[in-house]
C-alpha cells in the first residue's frame, strides 16, 4: 500500500517532484483514475477540463480516467496504476464518494497495490479522521461520519503555517492519532 499525500499535489513544484520521484513507472506510462471533488458537475466529468488537466500533470490521454459520481460500476476491477483525489472540501467530496459507495472501492485498490495520490482534502480522505478538517472547510447540514478512509493511522493538518499550530498542538495533546503537519512544500509518503 502506497500513500503520497500533500497539500498542494502537482499544483506545488515540491509536492508534484515527491510525487513523480514515488512513482512505480514514468508517469506517462501510469494509468490514472482521477475521482474529481464535490464541485463535479456531470458537464464537467463528460467534457475534456479534467482529461486536460490531468495531461499538464504528464499523464498520457489515453491512460485518464475521470470518475462518474452517477456511473461507478464503470470504475470497478480496473487495470489502474494510481487513484488521485485533489483538493476542495473534505466532507463534500467524502460525503459524495461515500454516496454511491465508492469508498470501498479505493480502499481495496489501494489493498492491492494501486498508489494513492491525495492533494489536501484527498490527503485528508485518506486518514483516520477529519473532523478537526471542520476548522478549515463547511460541514453540511447532517453531516455525522467523521471517519476518514483510514489507510493510515494518523490525520493531517494540510497547508500548516503557525496559524494553525493551535489546533495542531491541540490534535497532539489529545493523543487521539499520530499528527502530521504539512506545509504547502511537504509531502507525506506512506507505504507499507
Amino acid at each position: 500500500m502506497k500513500l503520497i499525500l500533500s497539500s498542494c499535489d502537482f499544483r506545488n513544484d515540491k509536492a508534484k517532484q515527491t510525487i513523480i520521484d514515488n512513482l512505480d513507472k514514468p508517469i506517462e506510462q501510469c494509468k490514472l483514475l482521477f475521482i474529481p471533488n464535490e464541485k463535479a458537475t456531470m458537464q464537467a466529468i463528460q467534457s475534456e477540463m479534467y482529461y486536460l488537466r490531468m495531461q499538464e500533470f504528464g499523464f498520457i490521454r489515453e491512460n485518464i480516467l475521470v470518475f462518474d459520481y452517477c456511473n461507478e460500476e464503470q470504475f470497478l476491477n480496473l487495470d489502474i496504476d494510481i487513484i488521485y483525489i485533489s483538493g476542495g472540501n473534505t466532507f463534500k467530496t467524502l460525503q459524495r464518494i461515500r454516496g454511491c459507495g465508492f469508498d470501498k472501492e479505493i480502499i481495496n485498490y489501494v489493498k492491492s497495490g494501486v498508489i494513492y495520490i491525495g492533494g489536501s482534502a484527498g490527503a485528508h480522505i485518506a486518514s483516520a479522521d477529519i473532523e478537526h478538517v471542520a476548522n478549515f472547510d463547511s460541514v453540511p447540514d447532517g453531516y455525522t461520519d467523521f471517519s476518514g478512509l483510514g489507510m493510515f493511522d494518523g490525520i493531517l493538518v494540510c497547508h500548516y503555517t503557525s496559524d494553525r499550530k493551535p489546533l495542531y498542538d491541540k490534535l497532539q495533546s489529545d493523543g487521539k492519532y499520530k499528527v502530521y503537519a504539512l506545509t504547502d512544500d511537504e509531502s507525506l509518503i506512506i507505504n507499507k
